[in-house]
């Protein structure tokens, strides 16, 4: 289950963004994958606030120490698993199996990388403005996407462009 969950997330930041599951943040919020509560603004509370930063901060953490620990589960199946199989076919399995497993922890190591810019963005109090336009990205998207750097417009309009070089 945690696993479906974090392959969605996963697909997300492959660019497959989809406005219709941010019309749903519950549905898709990287914070209740760790059992944190999505931030809910107090009244005239200003936007990336102390409390905010420490929000976005705590979930970050979260999701790189998940993925962290999926690289250490991984290197050690892989030692445990590595004996020389007599049968051809069961190699093979293996072997797929290997490759399957550090395909996605290829593909976590560059969330990883994502995740380390977001926590320095909220150290240098550049975290949750979009890194073209400059607006804000938004709290529902930023609980979706922690490592979110455009507005959900410019993402859009980059998904357009990049559409539009590959056709």
């Amino acid at each position: 289950m945690a696993n479906d969950n974090l392959n969605s997330v996963l697909d997300q930041q492959d660019g497959k963004t989809a406005k219709s599951k941010m019309a749903n943040p519950e549905s898709t919020s990287t914070a209740s994958l760790f059992g944190i509560a999505p931030y809910q603004p107090k009244k005239d509370e200003d936007y990336m606030s102390e409390g905010q930063l420490e929000h976005f901060s705590l979930i970050l953490k979260a999701w790189k120490a998940d993925l962290m620990s999926e690289v250490d589960r991984t290197l050690n199946t892989m030692q445990d698993e590595s004996t020389a199989l007599p049968d051809v076919n069961d190699r093979a399995t293996q072997e797929e199996e290997f490759a399957i497993e550090l395909r996605t922890r290829d593909r976590e190591r560059k969330l990883i990388r994502k995740i380390e810019q977001s926590l320095e963005a909220i150290k240098n109090d550049d975290y949750g403005f979009c890194e073209t336009c400059g607006i804000e990205i938004g709290l529902r998207r930023l609980e979706a996407r922690p490592t979110a750097t455009l507005c959900i417009d410019c993402k859009t309009l980059a998904e357009i462009k990049e559409k539009q070089n590959k056709g």
